[in-house]
């Protein structure tokens, strides 16, 4: 089961095509993403730990490989993930244990893609 870059690669072609059919509607959305995302009283990092601990409660691959990629990015460790999916099942129970491991998952992918652009 994909949980990273393949669920990402996998909604690339559609996606476009429907921001293609919908410009408008993509750009109000990317307007509130850049806008909700950027450094303010909490961190770049500390929001895309939030936005992937809810992408868990939402059971969305799509979103948690968005924000895995997004926390990874930000400078986020494991350790902070686990925990910011830890919260997520506090609040979602037994669907976070289902939908946390994937998170992990698509989270050390991208950990472990910009570490090695690092080095």
């Amino acid at each position: 089961m994909a949980h990273g870059r393949e669920v990402l690669d996998g909604l690339r072609d559609h996606a476009t095509t429907l921001r293609g059919l919908i410009p408008d509607v993509y750009e109000g959305f990317s307007q509130t993403h850049r806008a909700a995302l950027k450094d303010g009283a909490l961190d770049t990092r500390t929001k895309e730990l939030i936005a992937f601990a809810i992408s868990v409660s939402k059971e969305c691959d799509g979103c948690i490989a968005s924000h895995a990629r997004g926390a990874a990015r930000a400078g986020a460790t494991t350790e902070e993930a686990a925990e910011a999916i830890g919260v997520a099942l506090l609040m979602n129970g037994g669907p976070a244990t289902v939908y946390g491991p994937r998170a992990i998952a698509a989270f050390t992918e991208f950990r472990e893609q910009f570490d090695r652009l690092k080095h």
